[in-house]
């Protein structure tokens, strides 16, 4: 399947907002609801508003936090040598 790379964001955030939102209001209305005669209304209902929510979250809020991630400075501890293994200064 060939897709312009234009829409990779868009399909990214569409498939990860479908899965992870099936997934979670499955599992919530499973647990506070249980397993009646109107289970599968109300999760599909459920399912339907919390697609609309995560499909927003799964495209703007990576752009967002990836601008954050950009602002922190990570360090990593320098290695040593310690008979003859590379260990961090934390793991003595």
């Amino acid at each position: 399947m060939n897709i312009n790379v234009k829409y990779r964001n868009i399909i990214h955030a569409f498939l990860m907002a479908f899965s992870m939102s099936f997934f979670i209001s499955f599992i919530l209305v499973s647990i506070n609801r249980g397993y009646d005669h109107k289970f599968l209304s109300t999760w599909l209902k459920t399912w339907s508003q919390a697609f609309i929510c995560a499909f927003f979250g799964a495209y703007f809020f990576p752009r967002v936090i990836q601008q954050i991630m950009i602002r922190i400075n990570f360090v990593e501890k320098p290695l040593i040598i310690e008979k003859d293994f590379l260990v961090r200064e934390e793991d003595k």
